[in-house]
């Protein structure tokens, strides 16, 4: 049942990625003009040299870009499918792949680092918020749930970068110390990397916690006062065991539920984070690229973060389905 479940799920996956990538090279297409204009701009200007259309359609021939949009789009699609290939990027000069390599790592470990932080954070004191209602911790993180949803992400970089210059004399910006910069992949890189995810984690972390702090709150208290509970402490369960099996699995389901809405918030709030501390990342590569319509670059970005939001839909319809068997009954 699982597994036709998960098949499902991912046919549906893979259709989702298929209309997505038609979007996204439209959204290429969509500004008007395109890098040869723009080459020929940036190469000519201020050079008294004069561009005629036929010097603009010869940039277009040498970037490939005078084929029609429908050829130009199965050869992008075409290339990734089976090379992985995401095609030139003109202003670097270089692959796409090259390009964009090591930012998407770094993009995915802060992205996973926060998401890790929001759940091992929200779910267990929610739990506790729950089970301790009306007492002063309950109280202190309702508090602290309201100003995470009301203080931006950004305000919170640039408040810790204030402690941080004043008090310890030291920057949290940036994912490297220097001296780890450019040195090659190593475990002590690694764990340099790991310091510094932290932060950025914390930061960006902060309004999903809250949010889910009050989501798995509010779902405990209610699971608590179904007869299952009252019935299975009647039998004498151990409290702990009977929190476990009852209420605070179902009322991690929520959460599960959201996976996909956490990434895409995160995604959309990194690159101002990003851009307080210094982080190299996807976004600010995205919004320069769009810019310079550098559009294979800007393509593969948008592809890429979508794919992502995608497959973490994915993994939360299948966790969520092994987590209550009624969601793969109503979608088997």
């Amino acid at each position: 049942m699982v597994l036709r479940f998960a098949a499902n799920r991912l046919i549906g996956m893979i259709v989702t990625l298929f209309a997505v990538s038609i979007m996204v090279f439209i959204i290429m297409e969509i500004p008007p003009g395109d890098y040869a204009e723009r080459y020929a701009f940036r190469k000519f200007s201020g050079t008294g040299v004069s561009v005629t259309e036929s010097d603009i359609d010869s940039l277009r021939q040498e970037f490939g870009l005078d084929r029609p949009a429908w050829e130009r789009y199965f050869t992008w699609i075409g290339g990734i499918v089976t090379e992985f290939d995401f095609g030139e990027a003109f202003a670097y000069e270089t692959s796409v792949n090259n390009v964009i390599g090591d930012r998407l790592w770094l993009t995915l470990a802060i992205l996973y680092a926060t998401l890790i932080l929001t759940y091992l954070l929200a779910i267990p004191i929610a739990i506790y918020a729950a089970v301790k209602r009306h007492s002063l911790p309950d109280y202190g993180l309702t508090i602290f749930s309201y100003l995470g949803l009301a203080v931006p992400n950004f305000m919170l970089a640039l408040i810790l970068l204030y402690i941080s210059v004043t008090t310890f004399g030291a920057g949290v910006g940036g994912l490297f110390s220097p001296e780890y910069e450019d040195a090659p992949w190593s475990v002590a890189k690694a764990l340099d990397l790991f310091k510094h995810l932290i932060v950025p984690g914390l930061v960006l972390a902060w309004s999903a916690t809250a949010l889910q702090l009050q989501t798995v709150r509010a779902t405990m208290l209610d699971e608590l006062n179904k007869l299952s509970v009252t019935a299975a402490r009647a039998r004498g369960l151990p409290e702990w065991r009977l929190l476990l099996k009852y209420p605070a699995r179902l009322a991690v389901n929520p959460v599960v539920s959201t996976i996909g809405f956490d990434v895409n918030r995160i995604f959309s709030e990194l690159p101002i984070v990003a851009l307080v501390l210094s982080l190299p990342e996807l976004g600010q590569l995205l919004i320069a690229s769009y810019i310079d319509l550098d559009m294979y670059v800007a393509g593969a970005i948008l592809l890429m973060l979508t794919f992502f939001i995608v497959l973490m839909n994915f993994v939360s319809d299948v966790a969520l389905a092994l987590l209550d068997p009624r969601i793969k009954l109503a979608g088997g």
